[in-house]
């Protein structure tokens, strides 16, 4: 089953991709307006559907044993390069295997070394499998950063909508509920009542911390839920407005 992120799951894999070891998911609530259960949930989901694959050290070879590390840009045949990246990887001091869509100069390969006799058998060992070596470097540094559009500071708020389209006009929005949200603290009854938004609009799921569940009219909307919304019509800014905090036009007059 594929598994669509949203703008909580981008600045999620921002603050991992930053510095995963030291961030805690209370940290990462605070900047998205939602429970720290939540964030667990959410980087649970992101593993279990292999968006994250991992979680790795960054290591200095040279200060860890005056090592050197070395790129060979190869070629290999574009029908088996998958198969010759995964070989690669199996030779002892490989540590980094890039695929390219090229046709030539295809594979990255970076390797570390003890000494030059130990980078001439990954080399040896790397023309074995039938990899042609374009190019050799020894690599001096290498600098990282995460992507730059899941960052906070990128340039665009974070919505609280998730709008999806359905056959016949119909609409699925996805909606995260702010602490000055209108609807939040009440029951679903209230809002009903209060005429907070259309009773043709339907709350069909709630996200809350690691549960998720269908409401009943007795149940309380509570900040940081993360609720689907279904109309078979567009749904009113004002009732996006209602789950953000902000007041609508409709509220203010």
């Amino acid at each position: 089953m594929s598994y669509r992120i949203d703008e909580i799951d981008e600045r999620i894999l921002y603050h991992l991709a930053d510095d995963a070891r030291n961030t805690t998911a209370t940290e990462i609530a605070e900047t998205v307006d939602v429970t720290p259960v939540t964030i667990r949930h959410r980087i649970k989901q992101l593993e279990e559907h292999g968006i994250i694959d991992g979680y790795t050290a960054s290591i200095d070879y040279e200060l860890a044993g005056e090592k050197t590390r070395h790129q060979f840009t190869c070629t290999a045949p574009v029908e088996s390069r998958r198969q010759l990246a995964a070989d690669a990887l199996s030779i002892s001091g490989v540590i980094d295997v890039r695929v390219l869509l090229s046709g030539t100069r295809n594979l990255v390969v970076v390797a570390v070394g003890n000494d030059t006799d130990d980078t001439a058998r990954i080399t040896r060992e790397l023309a074995e499998l039938g990899l042609d070596i374009d190019r050799e470097d020894i690599v001096q540094s290498a600098v990282t950063q995460p992507y730059q559009p899941y960052s906070p500071d990128a340039g665009h708020a974070l919505s609280v909508a998730d709008f999806r389209s359905l056959s016949g006009g119909s609409e699925l929005v996805e909606l995260t509920v702010s602490e000055a949200a209108e609807v939040a603290g009440r029951t679903l009854q209230e809002v009903g009542e209060n005429g907070l938004f259309d009773d043709e609009i339907l709350i069909i799921n709630v996200e809350r911390g690691d549960r998720k569940f269908t409401p009943k009219g007795s149940t309380t909307i509570e900040s940081g839920d993360v609720i689907t919304l279904f109309s078979r019509e567009p749904i009113p800014q004002a009732t996006i407005d209602r789950f953000d905090g902000e007041p609508s036009e409709e509220t203010t007059q």
